[in-house]
């Protein structure tokens, strides 16, 4: 018996729509970080990027359950003495929806992986409806 491997070169991808006004962050992450895998292929391989590319619009419109608007903060830290810095949620909301989302997805992405960089350059985010991407003719996601 011989088993299917897929390859790069033999990966047929698709491009994918998602409208996230009034989505919850956490879910559509997740959902996205599937597609953007492959998971949701019969042709999936851990060890091959067979994902789909995906077109995230209106990224200022996602919204997050609970008291999380409010209290959930972003952390960074430049590995010099007081280098820590830290953003509220509503802050970076309103100066860079894209980096929300595309940090949501990230961190739902396989860690020790090679291909997770590789994969998440298939995720597009805009700030807005429009996007340039409108020659892929991408499919609408319901989510």
């Amino acid at each position: 018996m011989k088993c299917y491997m897929p390859t790069k070169e033999t990966v047929e991808r698709k491009w994918h729509l998602v409208d996230a006004s009034d989505k919850v962050l956490g879910r559509m992450a997740a959902r996205i970080a599937m597609i953007l895998m492959g998971k949701t292929k019969p042709i999936y391989t851990p060890s091959v990027d067979t994902g789909d590319f995906v077109i995230v619009i209106n990224a200022e419109k996602v919204r997050v359950t609970g008291n999380k608007a409010q209290t959930k903060v972003y952390q960074t830290y430049s590995r010099y003495p007081n280098g820590q810095k830290t953003i509220k949620f509503q802050d970076w909301l309103e100066e860079h929806p894209e980096r929300i989302i595309q940090l949501a997805v990230k961190r739902m992405m396989p860690r020790n992986n090679g291909l997770t960089h590789q994969m998440l350059k298939k995720l597009k985010v805009y700030k807005g409806s429009e996007h340039p991407h409108a020659a892929q003719q991408p499919q609408k996601l319901e989510m």
